[in-house]
């Protein structure tokens, strides 16, 4: 079994993580019975520097359509600045949009690039999303959460279980599935094997691709600015 040393500026001391990283160490996890993997978003090898950006999309008591239409709305206007996104289902309420970024950015770029995409989606979807982090003032609106960008920052991995009843997946989406009838609850620990043997890894290009995060981020302040 491998950790990794981290020194956590939150705690003001270093701690030890578990690096899962053979299929030895995903059966130790499983023995202790850690249902979900919940892992950062970036590697021993660049601690500081993610591989990815998450937009989380985090509903209150929405209906699930409205969910949906958040995760277009964020396709839209990642597509307007040609970047390219993938989404999966987290598995509980929600759905996550994740940009790849090969580690070439810190957590704090990666978070001011998303917490830009949130504000043109927002300003889209104003009756039913908010950016602000206190519950209290959500006001029972979906959260368009950037600030899982952010070091050691968490969300359920793709496949990665959730504690239900029936277990449900957090499933990698192909964006035209990304639409009215989707149902987190469709994808389980009974139908995902096969599911993956039948479209493969949707979520695979994630780490084989990158973005040009200084380029997007002039484009997006543009659009910021001009409406």
């Amino acid at each position: 079994m491998t950790t990794y040393e981290y020194f956590s500026e939150a705690d003001d001391r270093a701690k030890h993580f578990l690096v899962c990283a053979d299929e030895a160490t995903l059966l130790y996890i499983a023995a202790l019975g850690c249902i979900e993997m919940n892992p950062w978003s970036s590697r021993t090898q660049n601690p500081n520097h993610p591989d990815w950006c998450i937009i989380d999309l985090d509903p209150d008591q929405n209906p699930f359509d409205q969910v949906i239409s958040a995760a277009q709305t964020t396709k839209d206007v990642l597509d307007a600045v040609g970047i390219k996104s993938y989404c999966k289902t987290s598995g509980s309420t929600g759905l996550h949009i994740y940009i790849p970024l090969a580690a070439k950015y810190t957590y704090e770029d990666s978070k001011e690039f998303a917490r830009r995409i949130v504000k043109l989606v927002h300003r889209r979807l104003p009756e039913f999303t908010s950016i602000e982090r206190p519950t209290a003032n959500r006001k029972g609106k979906i959260y368009l959460d950037f600030l899982q960008n952010r070091p050691q920052a968490t969300v359920a991995a793709p496949y990665s279980l959730r504690p239900k009843d029936v277990p449900t997946v957090s499933m990698p989406l192909d964006w035209s599935e990304v639409a009215k009838g989707l149902k987190i609850v469709n994808f389980t620990v009974h139908n995902s094997l096969e599911r993956l043997q039948q479209h493969g890894d949707l979520f695979k290009n994630v780490l084989a691709e990158d973005t040009d995060v200084l380029a997007a981020n002039v484009q997006l302040d543009d659009l910021l600015a001009n409406g």
